[in-house]
C-alpha cells in the first residue's frame, strides 16, 4: 500500500474561542488580541477552515472576501458555542456552470446508484469501528451486502440502530439525538467540521451543495454535502469514542481542539493512506466524474 504523500498541501482549521480582532495584510490573517501585546500571522492560502466561536471576534469584510476567494469555510458559532452557520465561495471552480448542470441533470436511476454506494461505504466503516471495540458485526456485514439502488429497504437506518446501541454500550440507554445528552454535543461539534470540510471540498469540485443524490430538505443548503459525509461521519465518532473512554464527555476548550483534528486525521483512500481532508477532495472530483458519466464509482473512504 502507498503512503500519503507528503508534498500535498493540506489546510489548517483554525478555532477562535476568544475576543480578537481578524484583519488581512499582505494575503495573510492577522489576529489582534485586545488584552495581549501581540499579533499572529497565518497565510490565507494555508487555511481550509476558520471557525468563529466568540460574541466579541470582529472580522473586517476585506478579510471575509479574501478567505472566501481562498475557498476557505468560515464557520460562526451561537451562544451555546454550537455551529450555527457557514460562509461558502460560490465561484469556486473554473467550469462551475458546465458542472452545475452536469448535476442538475443527473437521473433519479444515477442517485440511486450513487446512493447505494454511499450507505454501503458508510455501513462498512461503522462495522470496522464497532469490531475495534469487540463487537460482533455479522449483522452489519450482511446489511451492507443488501443494500439496493437508493436504499429501499432503509438498511441504513437499521445499521444505524444497531451502532448507536452499541458504539456507546457504556453509556446507559444513551440515544443519538441533535439535542440529546452527553456524548450528543460532541458528535454535532465534529460533525459541523466535517460538513464544512466536505462543503468545502464541493465547492472546489465545481459542485452545488444544495443539490443533494439522497437529501432533498427545502430548507437545508448543504442536502450534497450531508449525502457526502456519511461515510466519513464513522471517523468522527471514532475520535468522540477516545474522548469518552477517556472520561471526556462535554464540550471544553480542550475536547473543541481534539476535534479539529478531524480534517487531518488518518484514512485509506484509493488504496492509500491520506489525510480526511485530502480524502474528501477524491470523493467530491470522484463524484463530479460520475455526475458526467467518465467513471460510475464514487473514491470513499476506509479506516487505516
Amino acid at each position: 500500500m502507498e503512503k500519503f504523500n507528503p508534498s500535498i498541501v493540506i489546510k489548517r482549521t483554525l478555532y477562535f474561542g476568544n475576543e480578537a480582532y481578524l484583519r488581512t495584510q499582505q494575503n495573510q490573517l492577522v489576529v489582534l488580541y485586545p488584552d495581549r501585546d501581540e499579533k499572529r500571522k497565518v497565510p490565507i492560502e494555508d487555511i481550509g477552515v476558520v471557525i468563529l466561536d466568540h460574541y466579541r471576534l470582529t472580522l473586517t469584510s476585506t478579510l471575509l472576501n479574501k478567505l472566501l476567494e481562498n475557498n476557505v469555510a468560515v464557520i460562526s458559532c451561537d451562544a451555546q458555542h454550537l455551529p450555527l452557520g457557514m460562509f461558502l465561495n460560490l465561484n469556486g471552480h473554473s467550469l462551475q456552470q458546465e458542472h452545475f448542470s452536469n448535476q442538475i441533470a443527473v437521473t433519479q436511476a444515477k442517485k440511486d446508484r450513487l446512493w447505494k454506494q454511499t450507505i454501503i461505504a458508510k455501513i462498512t466503516n461503522q462495522a470496522h469501528l464497532l469490531a475495534q471495540q469487540g463487537v460482533p458485526v455479522v449483522n452489519m456485514q450482511r446489511w451492507s451486502k443488501n443494500v439496493k439502488n437508493g436504499d429501499p429497504k432503509n438498511l441504513e437506518a437499521r445499521a444505524a440502530s444497531f451502532y448507536w446501541k452499541h458504539l456507546f454500550a457504556e453509556i446507559f440507554s444513551f440515544k443519538r439525538e441533535r439535542f440529546g445528552t452527553t456524548p450528543n454535543g460532541l458528535l454535532n461539534y465534529g460533525y459541523t467540521i466535517l460538513r464544512g470540510v466536505v462543503a468545502r471540498a464541493l465547492v472546489g469540485s465545481g459542485l452545488l451543495p444544495t443539490l443533494g443524490i439522497h437529501h432533498h430538505n427545502q430548507y437545508n443548503a448543504y442536502c450534497l454535502a450531508d449525502d457526502i459525509m456519511e461515510p466519513y461521519r464513522p471517523f468522527v465518532d471514532s475520535l468522540v469514542l477516545d474522548l469518552v473512554q477517556n472520561g471526556v464527555g462535554e464540550l471544553t476548550t480542550e475536547s473543541k481542539q481534539e476535534l479539529l483534528k478531524i480534517p487531518v486525521c488518518d484514512v485509506i483512500i484509493n488504496q492509500q493512506k491520506s489525510p480526511l481532508m485530502v480524502a474528501v477532495q477524491q470523493t467530491t472530483a470522484s463524484l463530479q466524474q460520475c455526475y458526467v458519466g467518465n467513471i460510475k464509482v464514487i473514491k470513499y473512504p476506509q479506516f487505516v
